[in-house]
């Protein structure tokens, strides 16, 4: 890779030729890993079961490269085809799990019968069927009579584009609506990106059953898809940080989240260049923001394909403002670049009330600048970089200390400071504690009077706060509303009222989290002795126990004892 295009990544953007530049290496990793994939499948004889050898179905796919070598590259490199080699490799090796590895491996044929439809080949094939559906990878889905077998064979004929599997035949389209027999994988018009509802690749992992939307439910895609468009239109030119052109992002998958119902979620894999999961997006501004933090997560993947950038044993130990647990290193460094990202974009949207009526893009601006660079801290701190990691870094840092240069109203660059520092804190109480040797000498200096105790580092929670938390404060800090509670209290500069409440509240449920941190910022704000101990709030956790469960009386006593 050229130095330039690399330090345009390094630094958070990218221009269209650096992108192009990652989209090679994606390809021969593609190359490389097929290769490797069908390598091991002629391993193992048999291994397609009742669909038959793997060679005729693989000179199958090479006859229709031969006929339409783009159409078929770009099925090759397409999500569905990424994520489905990577998962049925870890099935090879045995790092992952699921259906009989004959339908897994099959879907190999499905690539060669979706091929041959975009070639205009003729073929004749046995595809995996799941229940009646049957894949043809980027273009839809066809729909067989009820079957009451979980997975099937069926002998799959491809005439002049048109397919007949048992009693159906289809001309199979990327267009147009659901018809008997055939759901077509639906293209958005606005940047054409393929909202997936259908492949079984389009997990992170682990094959899905098809989850087909409704036409509302599309049409809701479709609508805020243009707004997000138009809003990233607006920003500043491609390449920029924070900015993304059409086509960067191809393919959205529709999540649907039982586990955390009303939040926010969205998440990518190397394994699927340019592919998103995302939930479903309550308006334009939120998705313009996601689209270009998981492309950050694209273009990273991209960049780690090709260069070594830092060696970690993986423990995940480490404070990630945007998390409620801790992280490995890696996920540090793809935090640390998709936030870049995520910061840019605010940036871009300061001053634009077209995309931002609220006006909040300044306080994500600001609070976004700060939490990066303090992971680029972190990373600079612990992480063993290799070269090609150190001069990312060095580009990272180089763009945030710009930004935090930059004028915000103080008033708003002063709550995000605090909703940093709230965050910061209140996660270190759930996933962190003083060890048995510090609690035993804070045990010693309240009995004896003694100095505080020093030289100790805390520990990790095993399993850290049991259950994911959301930080409650941080509309607050974006948005400060009076109101009874304490959060409400806190954020709109009554620091005196707020300590009372949370005091309350920690009478009655002395282990609360979320009470501690507050009661602790409130304190902060009405005696500056205070703040030192934000620092550590895991040991203010560890002083309650020593006196006996009043939070007002531990917090003073370790002010002084610091002093």
């Amino acid at each position: 890779m050229p130095g330039e295009l690399f330090d345009e990544l390094a630094a958070g953007g990218g221009s269209e030729r650096a992108v192009g530049f990652l989209l090679k290496g994606e390809r021969a990793r593609r190359l490389l890993l097929l290769r490797e994939l069908l390598d091991r499948l002629d391993e193992r004889p048999g291994v397609l079961g009742p669909l038959g050898d793997v060679a005729p179905v693989w000179e199958a796919f090479e006859a229709a490269a031969r006929r339409a070598p783009d159409a078929v590259d770009d099925l090759l490199m397409s999500p569905q085809c990424g994520a489905w080699i990577a998962h049925t490799l870890r099935r090879l090796h045995g790092a992952a799990s699921g259906p009989p590895l004959w339908a897994d491996a099959g879907y190999l044929a499905c690539l060669a019968a979706a091929a041959s439809v975009l070639a205009g080949a003729d073929a004749d094939l046995t595809l995996p069927v799941r229940a009646g559906a049957l894949t043809l990878p980027t273009l839809g889905l066809v729909r067989l009579p009820d079957s009451a077998e979980a997975f099937s064979a069926v002998p799959v004929t491809v005439r002049a584009g048109q397919v007949t599997a048992g009693p159906v035949t289809v001309r199979p389209s990327a267009t147009g609506s659901d018809t008997p027999g055939w759901q077509p994988l639906r293209t958005l018009r606005p940047g054409g990106i393929r909202l997936d509802d259908l492949d079984p690749y389009r997990d992170l992992d682990g094959p899905l059953p098809p989850a087909r939307l409704s036409a509302d439910e599309v049409a809701h895609w479709e609508k805020v898809v243009g707004e997000a468009h138009a809003i990233l239109a607006r920003g500043p030119g491609p390449g920029a940080v924070g900015a993304i052109r059409p086509g960067d992002i191809t393919r959205i998958v529709p999540w649907a989240s039982t586990q955390w119902p009303g939040i926010r979620l969205s998440a990518s894999t190397g394994d699927a260049f340019g592919s998103m999961m995302a939930s479903r997006p309550d308006s334009a501004l939120d998705l313009a923001e996601t689209l270009v933090h998981e492309f950050q997560h694209s273009k990273l993947g991209a960049l780690l394909h090709l260069f070594p950038l830092l060696d970690d044993d993986r423990t995940e130990r480490f404070y990630a403002p945007w998390r409620a647990d801790p992280r490995h290193l890696p996920g540090l460094l793809h935090g640390a670049y998709a936030f870049t990202g995520v910061a840019g974009f605010w940036r871009a949207r300061m001053g634009d009330r077209a995309a931002d009526p609220e006006n909040v893009a300044p306080f994500h601006f600001a609070l976004r600048r700060l939490q990066t660079r303090q992971v680029v801290r972190t990373l600079a701190t612990h992480a063993e970089l290799a070269p090609a990691g150190r001069r990312l870094l060095a580009g990272l840092t180089a763009t945030l200390d710009r930004w935090l240069r930059e004028p915000v109203e103080p008033a708003v660059a002063a709550r995000a400071r605090a909703a940093a520092v709230s965050h910061r804190v209140e996660w270190r109480l759930r996933n962190l504690r003083c060890g048995p040797a510090e609690r035993a000498a804070l045990t010693r200096a309240r009995q004896d009077g003694g100095a505080a105790p020093s030289g100790f580092e805390p520990e990790l929670v095993p399993g850290g706060s049991g259950a994911h938390w959301e930080d409650a404060r941080a509309a607050l800090y974006l948005a400060p509303r009076p109101g009874p509670d304490a959060d409400a209290c806190l954020t709109t500069g009554d620091p005196a009222r707020a300590r009372d409440l949370y005091a309350a509240r920690l009478l009655h449920a002395p282990g609360d989290a979320h009470a501690l941190s507050g009661l602790l910022l409130a304190r902060a704000q009405l005696d500056p002795r205070v703040r030192r101990l934000l620092a550590r709030p895991e040991r203010v956790a560890a002083a309650l126990e020593v006196v006996g469960g009043d939070a007002d009386e531990a917090v003073r006593w370790l002010a002084a004892l610091s002093r």
